[in-house]
């Protein structure tokens, strides 16, 4: 669009051409559209003060063009603002120079790149062509300011609406001499040169131009012809009723565009009034018509028709600015309710903000988790990013005050405190992770070397892929504490939580977002609570998982210990995939027959038998004294705990496969001895060690309080109070320091510990000993007898070895006749027996019976005596498919009146064809065997194996015997002198 020139702008054009002596009122543009009406209709007003209909403008010559001063004052046009009764058609802004314009008949051709120049109207043009320049130069100083505008022709086969402006300037000096001619339009503006600033050349134009030929190429000049409109009679009713339109269309238009206003009020006040053709001309230079449609106007001589294209032009405004107007009421009305709220919360956070009480609202929420994601955002998956700035931005469109908002929020604090690719750095030094293990933990050769072959393989491949790791063993054998070990062992976060009686599926998958108090499961919240996404987890009790009403979490475990599925473990709460494949599990069971097959599947199985009695002793000597004695507060010197003792409290105390119980036991010890040393004074670390004779009592009996509840804590003991009821009273405090304790003593005693301290005599505690012949003081009477109860093995008894969730353990069987008859035989069983070991009775009486009658077919005794076999233990449960050689051997024993040897122990099923089937717990049932002082076992030769990998320690003293059949085990337990039982 022509770039008309405002007010100030004007003023500093027309300080290079005359000071204006403007007579100028200050009418809206309604009343300037009226004048425009008024001076085209041709009425007039005799009193230019009422009011100021129109204005009229002169400008003055500048000093330095003296022939236009002459000719202004030629023709009585002054600058005085009184000077009312001047004409009409003098009321033009441009004054003719010497010559004047129409003596211009060759003029140098400015080439327009955007819009043509119309009379009456300023244009800024840049001219980077130096000679251009410099021949405009000297043009202005030769009092000859004028040369031609001529709009340049679009490039042929290009869309001048794709062309930049830039490209097209670029493009317009580039042509010379007669190529430039040619892409000139003939029809163009002769236009004052009013200044020169740099590149910089302003115009303004005068009339209309023809080009006829080209004169010179370089500067391109041209000569012209300077056109006249075609008459027209001012008084046609068309013609006035076309202007009429323009002028009501402009004055639509001006109500919308302030723009506009600015053009009309420019334009009166510097040109003057307007007339038809001034009106056309003004309404086409103003319009946003492209600059073919303007040049058309500027060629057309017709002032009818000009103004006919001028309304078309000006019309086309009028849509525009419906449209404008139709788009700034939409935006306006999107800007309401919601966005005027939020505005009016921007701006309430601003004025919080400058009184320092801004808290945290939805802008701090956002920039908290925005700061939270920025340092790991290449790390976060693609999807997972994605969800998150959805959330954000719901965030933002929230009410605080809603319970969407809590959601929102709270599901973005969990996705933006997971630890998306971060993982922390493994450590794969074998040699460290070996000895790291064996600082903790004692034996345990099975699972150390499970780990270190974990550790190896991720060494070798440079990272470390996660494993799921059952640990099966009894209580108390150090599954769980193992798995801290572990993770110290390879640097990596430690977690454990435990499933034992967990019956909703919501703590291992998480719950809905929809319900209330939603929360994710507990693999997101391990996950948030180490800070890696390669932890090891420990999920302890995995054999004893519920099942109730709100699913089976056992199924929904399937999928977090899948090594397949769990590189997208999908919670229900975050709903985006996570991944796990990089987590080490760990679980524990006691028993691995509790566990579902499918989830069993998924893990790799290492059990953990027990502990022999070496081990043991060397646990209880190296971990548990040493941490037991730290806790209790107790020196090393002060007490001393001998082998045999500790011996004595394995065997008597603490049989079962794990160390739990002895931990106990040998707390126990040392709790009673610490209530032993407070009893007799003695202090560690106290923070007064002596008190001076003299103190007031309050002072002493605080110190004393003080130095008691000291005492209390270190040791963890409850019945600390019995100190104060107790007889003795400590040698290094004063008598008056234990409220209540001179009261309960003699007068004697009080005045011999009274006398003690005023001597400053102390008496030294002797060491503690604690040995076999003192062990009951501490732990009371033994729990646990011999497991052998018989010393010379009686006919019928034989001792069988059983597997149980505490560990291995020896079982007697004994048969014995109740009653004898022909045809009277049949077993009769007792001693709480299983399915199991009712059928393995029921085979072991049908298979004596066979064996009976081949090695004595005259023996009739299973067919005349009714036999009673019985398990002792009654009040224990027992069941187990390895009781069958036992209670095979003990039948035939009582048949053919021969007792087993004393020192053997058997364990294994038999078939009804006699074969021997394999067992389990090889380890467990040896610790038994070594416990009851067993020599000879006899296991079935498909354990043969499992018996080999054991310890060399666990089996130093045995003989064992590997057997396919029930004839072997036959042999060896009667084929021996029965002297030695």
């Amino acid at each position: 669009m022509l770039k008309l020139l405002s007010s100030s702008a004007s003023r500093q054009l027309y300080s290079h051409v005359a000071s204006p002596c403007l007579r100028i009122s200050t009418e809206s543009s309604t009343t300037l559209l009226l004048q425009a009406l008024s001076s085209i209709t041709g009425s007039t007003r005799k009193n230019p003060r009422e009011a100021g209909f129109y204005q009229k403008a002169f400008f003055c010559s500048d000093s330095s063009n003296d022939g236009a001063g002459e000719v202004a004052e030629a023709e009585g046009k002054s600058c005085e603002p009184e000077a009312d009764n001047a004409d009409t058609s003098s009321r033009s802004a441009i004054v003719p120079t010497n010559p004047r314009p129409e003596d211009y008949l060759t003029v140098m051709a400015l080439p327009l790149p955007h819009r043509p120049l119309f009379p009456g109207f300023y244009m800024p043009i840049h001219v980077k062509d130096p000679k251009l320049l410099a021949a405009l130069q000297e043009s202005q100083k030769r009092q000859a300011p004028y040369a031609g505008a001529f709009l340049l022709k679009d490039e042929p086969g290009i869309d001048p609406s794709v062309v930049s402006g830039s490209d097209l300037e670029k493009n317009i000096y580039e042509f010379k001499g007669k190529e430039l001619f040619n892409r000139l339009h003939e029809v163009g503006t002769l236009a004052q040169i009013t200044s020169i600033q740099g590149e910089q050349v302003v115009l303004i134009g005068h009339r209309r131009l023809r080009i006829t030929e080209m004169v010179n190429e370089d500067p391109l000049t041209v000569k012209v012809d300077h056109l006249k409109d075609k008459p027209y009679n001012k008084d046609d009713d068309v013609i006035k009723a076309t202007s009429f339109e323009v002028i009501a269309t402009l004055r639509d238009v001006l109500k919308t565009n302030s723009l506009w206003r600015d053009h009309v009020q420019t334009y009166t006040q510097h040109i003057g009034d307007f007339n038809f053709p001034r009106l056309a001309d003004f309404g086409a230079a103003i319009s946003g018509a492209n600059k073919l449609q303007c040049q058309k106007v500027l060629e057309e001589l017709d002032v009818y028709k000009r103004l006919q294209l001028t309304l078309e032009l000006v019309k086309k405004e009028m849509e525009i600015s419906k449209i404008q107007e139709s788009i700034a009421k939409a935006i306006e009305e999107k800007i309401s309710g919601e966005q005027r709220r939020y505005l009016l919360n921007e701006q309430l956070k601003a004025i919080k903000k400058e009184l320092g009480l801004e808290t945290d609202d939805k802008t701090a929420l956002s920039v908290k988790f925005r700061e939270r994601i920025e340092p790991r955002k290449e790390k976060i998956p693609a999807q997972v990013l994605q969800v998150i700035e959805e959330e954000l931005t719901k965030l933002q469109l929230l009410e605080a005050s809603s319970s969407e908002f809590n959601v929102t929020r709270n599901y973005l604090d969990w996705l933006t405190a997971l630890p998306w690719g971060d993982y922390s750095d493994e450590n794969f030094d074998v040699v460290r992770a070996q000895n790291i293990l064996d600082e903790d933990h004692y034996g345990l050769t099975d699972v150390k070397e499970r780990i270190l072959e974990f550790i190896a393989v991720g060494k070798l491949r440079g990272i470390s892929q996660g494993k799921i790791i059952c640990l099966s063993g009894p209580p108390g054998v150090g599954k769980t504490s193992i798995g801290r070990s572990i993770a110290r062992a390879l640097n990596r976060k430690f977690f454990r939580f435990s499933v034992g009686g967990l019956s909703d599926v919501a703590e291992i998958k998480g719950h809905r977002r929809t319900y209330i108090g939603a929360m994710p499961g507990k693999m997101v919240q391990c996950l948030k609570n180490v800070g890696t996404a390669n932890p090891l987890v420990l999920i302890d009790e995995i054999d004893k998982l519920g099942r109730g009403h709100a699913g089976d979490p056992a199924s929904a475990l399937l999928e977090l210990l899948d090594p397949e599925q769990n590189a997208n473990f999908l919670d229900h709460y975050l709903d985006v995939p996570i991944d796990l494949s990089k987590v080490l599990f760990v679980c524990t069971a006691n028993v691995i027959d509790m566990i579902p097959g499918p989830l069993l599947d998924r893990m790799e199985v290492v059990t953990i038998a027990g502990y022999i009695t070496d081990e043991k002793m060397h646990i209880a000597r190296d971990y548990l004294e040493k941490a037991t004695r730290e806790s209790c507060g107790i020196k090393l010197e002060q007490v001393e705990v001998t082998d045999a003792a500790l011996l004595a409290l394995i065997e008597n105390y603490c049989r079962e496969a794990g160390v739990r119980n002895l931990q106990k036991q040998i707390e126990k010890i040392y709790r009673k001895i610490a209530l032993q040393f407070v009893r007799q004074g003695v202090i560690n670390e106290s923070p007064v060690s002596k008190v001076q004779v003299g103190e007031p009592n309050e002072e002493r009996a605080e110190i004393a309080e003080t130095s008691t509840a000291s005492v209390e804590n270190s040791c963890n003991e409850k019945n600390v109070q019995n100190f104060v009821e107790a007889d003795i009273i400590p040698m290094d405090q004063p008598s008056d320091q234990i409220q209540g304790a001179t009261d309960q003593s003699s007068d004697s005693k009080d005045a011999k510990e009274r006398e003690k301290i005023e001597c400053g005599v102390s008496e030294a505690v002797e060491k503690v000993l604690v040995d076999t012949s003192n062990l009951a003081d501490f732990v009371g009477k033994p729990v646990f007898h011999a497991e052998r109860i018989y010393e010379q093995t009686p006919v019928g008894v034989v001792m069988g070895l059983a597997w149980t969730a505490m560990g291995g353990s020896t079982l007697y069987v004994e048969t014995t006749s109740m009653e004898q008859g022909e045809g009277k035989g049949s077993l009769h069983l007792t001693g709480q027996l299983g399915e199991v070991m009712k059928e393995s009775a029921q085979i072991a009486h049908t298979v004596a019976r066979a064996i009976l009658n081949e090695k004595d077919p005259e023996n009739p005794f299973f067919g005349n005596f009714k036999l009673h076999l019985h398990v002792p233990g009654g009040a224990t449960p027992k069941d187990g498919p390895s009781a069958g050689c036992t209670m095979i051997t003990s039948l035939l024993s009582l048949a053919m009146k021969k007792p087993v040897r004393r020192d053997l122990a058997m364990t294994g099923e038999v078939t009804l064809t006699g074969k021997i089937l394999p067992i389990g717990g090889v380890k467990e049932k040896t610790i038994a065997a070594r416990r009851s002082q067993v020599k000879t076992i006899i296991f079935p030769s498909a354990n043969k194996r499992d018996y080999d990998e054991l310890a060399p320690n666990v089996k130093e003293g045995l003989q064992v015997h590997f057997v396919d059949e029930y004839s072997q085990i036959f042999d060896l337990s009667f084929s021996y002198d029965h002297s030695d039982n």
